[in-house]
């Protein structure tokens, strides 16, 4: 006899298994307490928008990158999918455009800089 355990879909099973000749071949389950399931990790605390910022959209990196040039400035009127920098990311240049149409408020980042995922880049009015 050969003992298993055995995950299937996240509920853990415990298998036995004889060895037999012919044929002759008997398993028996029983089901065992599920294992735990990892905790979903939670989102980060977004920062407090800065004064005079009521309603601003932030422009967050969509992954881990270096930023390679900037492309609007402060102040700058946008139109939703100008381009306002390129993240260079697994040696892809990454367009990262204006979410929606309006002002540019800030630009949190400059030429060179490395960002997490997540990270603000932007934001606009």
């Amino acid at each position: 006899m050969k003992n298993y355990t055995i995950t299937v879909n996240g509920n853990v099973y415990d298998v036995t298994v004889e060895e037999g000749g012919a044929g002759s071949s008997a398993a028996s389950t029983a089901p065992r307490a599920a294992a735990p399931k990892a905790a979903a990790p939670k989102a980060a605390p977004k920062p407090a928008a800065p004064a005079g910022a009521t309603g601003a959209v932030k422009v967050n990196a969509p992954m881990p990158g270096k930023i390679l040039s900037v492309k609007a400035s402060a102040g700058q009127a946008v139109k939703k999918g100008d381009v306002i920098m390129i993240l260079e990311a697994m040696k892809m240049e990454n367009e990262i455009v204006a979410p929606q149409d309006g002002t540019i408020a800030g630009i949190n980042v400059s030429a060179g800089d490395s960002v997490e995922a997540g990270a603000v880049l932007a934001s606009l009015n």
